[in-house]
């Protein structure tokens, strides 16, 4: 597949077919923000193109789902 050409299994954005994914925690509400204890967990997912980014919980044991989710 040409990461140049926009589909329907691309980027949702900008249909680049080419995307990374990382990992963020961030904190909560209550004590956990105060103490500054990052107890959420998020997988991120990025088009290499345009930057268009989506968070999704992390969960265990999804792997390569997350990115099948993106690009639909």
């Amino acid at each position: 597949m040409n990461p140049d050409s926009p589909d329907d299994s691309g980027c949702p954005k900008c249909g680049y077919a080419s995307a990374s994914t990382d990992t963020i925690s961030t904190t909560g509400g209550g004590l956990s923000k105060m103490f500054d204890i990052q107890t959420k967990k998020f997988t991120v997912v990025s088009c290499d193109n345009c930057g268009y980014s989506e968070l999704y919980r992390d969960v265990r044991n999804r792997g390569s789902d997350v990115v099948d989710v993106f690009f639909g």
